[in-house]
């Protein structure tokens, strides 16, 4: 009998709002054979708390596991909720942890940490960062089962960097993804570089977006803001261009960041968080420190400075990026799950 699944978290992408790991690795499971029900889609918090209350109630005799989308913010908080629920009417539960910043959590919220993490199944972790984290806190039962991604859907970008950067930037808008900054950078460069561009994709969290563009008018920039776009769009929006910006001011293990990679797209990254574990500085992409604009601008001038370092930072993260691919991926999950 194929095994049956309760995922929470916040299935919000119907809404307009940035896919998250219960909208994709959900599909996926239910892709693999798993049996699924979700909570979920309601977007406002009192909302989405009485569905999670609804639906672990509704499940407890049905679930085989409970999988519990952990993050660092406030929904935090949800998964403290949907944990001990689990634990209540003993159900294995599963907390899958996102967050660059659920280290710090796990010191500001240390009872109800210990709870969650002492008390589960398993906890997964996407990147070894998060690993050694919750082992340093005194969490022993970690394992590591990274993103993952379809490598087939990612065709290699194969444009060169050329005299011009263009720039790209995936993520939603929000102050922790620091936006401004990828905007500076482009006020700080189109003296060099005239024909600069930047392309940047994702919806509004906190008004960033509005932010944002406001800046750019105000400054006459060359930058172009779409919104949300699906994953088809925007890859292929990605093609003319060949650089890509991440920005965070804390990050884990960002798929955006690993998708560009699969792409052959030269990565510039803030060295933030478990970045470090997914870029090697100058092999897959270039490292900078957190809201550095110094840095950044000369870590752009580098890609364009050295074109055959560059193509070779993107045949290397396309190389890297293969291993995250679904098929090996899934093998991991199938090893829990059953």
């Amino acid at each position: 009998m194929k095994k049956r699944i309760l995922y929470l978290g916040n299935k919000l992408a119907a809404r307009g709002f940035t896919p998250t790991g219960i909208d994709t690795l959900g599909e996926k499971l239910e892709e693999a054979g798993y049996e699924l029900r979700y909570a979920s889609s309601k977007s406002y918090k009192a909302g989405r708390l009485l569905d999670l209350i609804g639906a672990v109630f509704k499940s407890r005799n049905w679930a085989d596991y409970v999988l519990i989308d952990t993050y660092s913010t406030q929904n935090f908080w949800f998964a403290y909720c949907g944990a001990r629920l689990c634990s209540f009417f003993k159900l294995k539960y599963i907390p899958i942890l996102h967050g660059g910043n659920l280290p710090a959590r796990l010191q500001h919220s240390k009872k109800a940490s210990e709870f969650i993490f002492n008390t589960s199944f398993v906890n997964c972790s996407p990147s070894v960062y998060l690993k050694e984290a919750f082992l340093k806190a005194g969490f022993k039962n970690i394992k590591i089962i990274p993103n993952s991604i379809d490598l087939e859907n990612y065709p290699f970008n194969n444009l060169k960097i050329g005299s011009a950067p263009k720039l790209l930037w995936v993520r939603s808008f929000a102050a922790i993804y620091n936006p401004m900054l990828a905007v500076k950078l482009v006020e700080a460069l189109q003296p060099i570089y005239p024909d600069i561009s930047l392309l940047m994709v994702g919806p509004d969290k906190d008004g960033s977006l509005q932010r944002c563009e406001k800046y750019s008018v105000k400054k006459n920039l060359p930058i172009t803001f779409t919104g949300k776009l699906s994953k088809s769009e925007w890859i292929e929006r990605s093609q003319t261009y060949k650089v890509f910006l991440n920005t965070t001011h804390y990050d884990n293990f960002p798929v955006s960041v690993l998708e560009a990679m699969a792409l052959g797209l030269v990565v510039v990254s803030t060295n933030v968080g478990g970045i470090s574990y997914l870029i090697e500085d100058k092999k897959t992409g270039i490292l900078v420190e957190s809201d550095n604009l110094s840095q950044l601008i000369d870590a752009v001038k580098y890609t364009v400075d050295n074109p055959q370092i560059s193509t070779a930072i993107a045949l290397n993260a396309r190389s890297y990026a293969a291993q995250y691919d679904w098929e090996h991926v899934k093998k991991e999950w199938h090893d829990i799950l059953n």
